[in-house]
């Protein structure tokens, strides 16, 4: 099975000029193939034309959802768009964003990264009012919790505002209505937001900067936590929720989660990954001829090892690109198939070697394990493995798809016990004191409490990710 910690989701947004001749689909459309790297189940884009809105989702990747003739029926002025990996609800079309909705006052669509955690009191209330769900994600709670306020509401920003201080967890969402582009980021700043403007005046939100450059479009800020920005008419503006919160960005968003070229909360990651390398070096030095990373997430820190010990990096993993990362197979013998399938030895570079093989992080310890054996196949004499983020010993309740405690690795488990499973000579990870030094580059405070256990807020005993799946009892 795929042993890492997977994406949440990405959203982005677009408003246009009437006269600059942009298709907001077609933006969309490649704003989310720069952003497929959050989520490779399911994909959607909502358009705005003239107030009315249309949506086109499905599971699959973006290419295989929008075909070209599904892009030109798709005219507008404002776009909303998701990719989806499910923290909440099943892998179906129905649990696809965005969440469109008519109601008494207008329309609504909603793209939403992140989870809430009290998403199943508040569906409960609506369906005791009257409300039915089409879909077991929490994102359908969200936006009818949206709509009921807005009902009392002035406008749909003040419906927002009100609805962030009834819903608790991490959010950063996209909203449509007839006439505005909404940005909402949560107090904590669990999950990244960034704002871009195009050369011809176009508005665009997005989870992270590398969608801005596949547009061509000039970075202008992050989403502040607790912040709520709308356009309208060409204008941006901007209010806050009032709630006071202590910044938490996702510290795994700098670890994995985001793409090397991103820049989240003015921190490169590309950089903090390297950092992390260099502090991993120095945490734990080994004697070896190469440091090699695991394609893709693992290269940086590798860099950033070699750079720092002086030992030469080099390629000693080929990755084959043309394999899904979600490409999964039952049984034991075509799991181990798979690995071969999206990552072999280079041979040459690794036989005969002492290697540090350096990661992102370990999970389950399944995937780490068969890449020893291919390594220790191909003729490496020792492997010796750094891992550029903490042993993960608790739950995330904020988007973060991590497994019940009894599946990690290191539950229960020492750093030997790991060693001897994996099968490795040296076993190290990344102190959790430097990896809250590389996050200090970053203008967020950062939640770690998947490594710590420290929750910025208070958090469920238990959670499923599948909560509303179960039939309602009558």
């Amino acid at each position: 099975m795929d042993d890492h910690v997977h994406e949440e989701c990405g959203v982005f947004g677009i408003a246009v000029p009437p006269e600059s001749g942009l298709s907001p689909a077609q933006e969309a459309y490649v704003a989310l193939f720069a952003l497929q790297h959050r989520g490779q189940e399911a994909c959607g884009i909502a358009v705005n034309n003239k107030g009315v809105i249309r949506c086109h989702k499905d599971v699959g990747l973006v290419g295989e959802v929008f075909p070209p003739t599904v892009l030109d029926s798709l005219p507008g002025s404002m776009a909303v768009g998701h990719v989806r990996y499910s923290t909440t609800g099943r892998q179906t079309r129905d649990n696809a964003q965005p969440v469109c909705i008519t109601h008494i006052k207008g329309n609504l669509a909603v793209a939403h990264n992140g989870n809430l955690v009290n998403a199943g009191q508040l569906r409960r209330e609506i369906e005791l009012a009257g409300g039915i769900f089409h879909s077991s994600s929490d994102t359908e709670v969200l936006a009818y919790t949206i709509v009921r306020e807005r009902l009392q509401a002035a406008s749909i920003e003040e419906a927002v505002v009100r609805t962030m201080e009834r819903i608790q967890g991490a959010y950063s969402l996209v909203i449509m209505s007839a006439r505005k582009l909404i940005a909402v980021r949560d107090p904590h700043g669990f999950r990244p937001l960034c704002i871009g403007r195009s050369s011809c005046g176009a508005w665009i939100f997005a989870s992270e900067t590398c969608a801005l450059d596949a547009l061509g479009a000039e970075f202008v800020r992050d989403v502040e936590p607790g912040e709520v920005c709308v356009v309208e008419g060409g204008q941006l503006r901007s209010l806050h929720c009032g709630i006071q919160a202590v910044p938490s960005a996702c510290v795994f968003e700098y670890i994995y989660f985001a793409r090397p070229d991103s820049v989240i909360d003015g921190a490169s990651v590309e950089l903090a990954r390297q950092e992390a390398g260099k502090y991993l070096s120095l945490e734990h030095p080994v004697g070896a001829d190469l440091v090699i990373g695991v394609p893709d997430s693992g290269i940086p820190a590798a860099i950033g090892y070699a750079k720092c010990s002086g030992i030469p990096y080099g390629v000693g993993l080929i990755k084959n690109r043309y394999v899904a990362r979600t490409f999964i197979q039952p049984g034991q013998s075509s799991r181990e198939q798979s690995v071969r399938l999206k990552l072999n030895a280079l041979r040459e570079a690794v036989n005969g070697k002492r290697l540090i093989l350096v990661d992102d992080s370990i999970v389950r310890g399944t995937t780490s394990a068969r890449l020893v054996r291919i390594l220790r196949d191909a003729g490496a004499t020792e492997v010796h493995m750094r891992i550029s983020a903490p042993p993960f010993r608790h739950p995330c309740f904020f988007g973060t798809d991590i497994p019940d405690r009894e599946l990690l690795l290191a539950h229960n488990r020492t750093v030997e016990e790991m060693r001897e499973i994996i099968g490795v000579d040296s076993l190290g990870f990344l102190s959790l004191d430097s990896v809250r030094r590389i996050a200090v580059g970053a203008r967020c405070g950062c939640c770690d409490a998947c490594f710590s256990g420290h929750y910025p807020l208070e958090v469920p005993e238990v959670t499923d990710k599948n909560i509303f799946e179960s039939e309602i009892e009558p």
